[in-house]
């Protein structure tokens, strides 16, 4: 301003002096209703047109540090200021200038995730007080046949409180119906109810391969005819509307886990890696007993690992893995890793969630962070996976949410 350029320098001035302004209202937006500003960078658009700005921000911090060295006329200082004012302004240049291109990197790759994840506009509306969203884990590795969720559970989270419970449910349910209205009712009168060939994880695959047709607006919704059918036999066994559905795509699973930079696990008992013989000859080796801190390797087979345990151990330790990613979920943590975070989870997750909702649901799990979730697994001796009493189901759901409240 003093020596150079006077308009260049009232540029770089009202640039600066406008993104603390907009530092300081989103603060205060923050402080006031947090929501509202989770709200507003959540939405791609404005995370996009800020990751512009800040680039060009960038651009004329480097600029203007450069222009300061210049007009400085360093031959002119003793040789020890000399050598002082260009180490503290080639700081200054190159750290300001990195911080905000950092800032920008994050608010590009932070748009881009979030557009392509939440791709569905709109907001969903809580039913009998609560947000219900089914938890899909599809296996589609090399050894599987199409997609089958062998993970299934619901997340029923209080709209009010943010307290949470987990209900998971066997993939080895059997004589399931569907909820009525569901156009599965036509082709199946009396149920999913063929035995053992008629688990409730076939269900997906089972639509996808041959009732497509019955849910035509699927795709347009961000959604599948199999997450319908499977949807639709859920809200049947568990009596709960459901809003929506995020599904985990196990064959990308790893990515994230390393994105993360690994979990801890205490493993209990002595797993299996791969096979398919009974007998464990074709195994590729064995993830051992005690504490371990798991690459996305491991950890995928940990919690895929079938063989010489239940289907209920597998689901223990799916709950495990679970949890542990989402302690990894710090703020220092996620920063530092955020663009390998982000890719990782674009391959790995789909969901109906629309983006109105990412405010609500943040602001939930903040409350949630507090309190410790619930877990009720549907599993046996409590249900018979075979001919499961679904009234008496109900009538847990509703005992645990219950017992959520006692507990608040």
């Amino acid at each position: 301003m003093l020596a150079g350029n006077r308009k260049f320098a009232r540029v770089g001035i009202t640039a600066t002096l406008g993104f603390w302004a907009l530092m300081i209202i989103l603060l205060g937006l923050g402080l006031i209703h947090k929501s509202w500003l989770i709200s507003l960078v959540s939405q791609p658009i404005i995370d996009g047109v800020l990751a512009v700005l800040l680039f060009g921000y960038a651009i004329l911090f480097a600029i203007l540090s450069l222009d300061t060295l210049r007009l400085m006329q360093l031959g002119r200082l003793y040789n020890r200021e000399r050598w002082v004012a260009f180490t503290a302004i080639v700081l200054a240049g190159v750290l300001g200038t990195s911080a905000i291109s950092y800032a920008g990197n994050l608010a590009g790759v932070s748009a881009g995730a979030l557009g392509t994840i939440f791709n569905q506009s709109g907001t969903t509306q809580p039913v009998d007080g609560r947000y219900n969203i089914l938890l899909l884990g599809a296996d589609s590795g090399a050894d599987r046949f199409g997609i089958r969720p062998d993970s299934i559970s619901v997340i029923s989270i209080n709209a009010t409180t943010g307290q949470a419970v987990n209900i998971g449910i066997p993939r080895n349910l059997q004589h399931v119906s569907f909820v009525a209205g569901s156009p599965l009712l036509k082709v199946y009168p009396n149920g999913w109810n063929c035995g053992v060939e008629c688990l409730i994880n076939a269900i997906y695959k089972d639509t996808t391969d041959n009732h497509s047709d019955l849910y035509p607006e699927a795709a347009k919704h961000g959604s599948t005819a199999g997450v319908e059918a499977t949807r639709e036999a859920v809200e049947y066994v568990t009596g709960l509307k459901i809003q929506s559905y995020v599904m985990v795509d196990m064959s990308a699973f790893a990515s994230l886990v390393d994105a993360l930079g690994g979990i801890n696990i205490d493993v209990k008992e002595r797993l299996p890696i791969g096979g398919q013989k009974l007998d464990l000859s074709d195994i590729k080796g064995w993830i051992e007993v005690g504490p371990q801190h798991m690459d996305g390797y491991l950890a995928m087979w940990y919690a895929r690992s079938r063989h010489s345990t239940t289907d209920y151990d597998r689901m223990r330790r799916q709950r495990e893995v679970e949890n542990e990613i989402l302690h990894q979920f710090d703020p220092a943590n996620v920063l530092t890793r955020f663009q390998s975070i982000a890719s990782a989870g674009t391959k790995l997750v789909k969901t109906d969630i629309p983006n109105g909702m990412l405010a609500t649901y943040v602001e939930l799990a903040t409350k949630l962070k507090s309190m410790k979730m619930t877990s009720l697994e549907l599993v046996p001796p409590t249900v018979d996976v075979i001919h499961p009493n679904f009234d008496s189901i109900h009538q847990m759901v509703q005992a645990a949410f219950a017992a959520e409240t006692k507990n608040q």
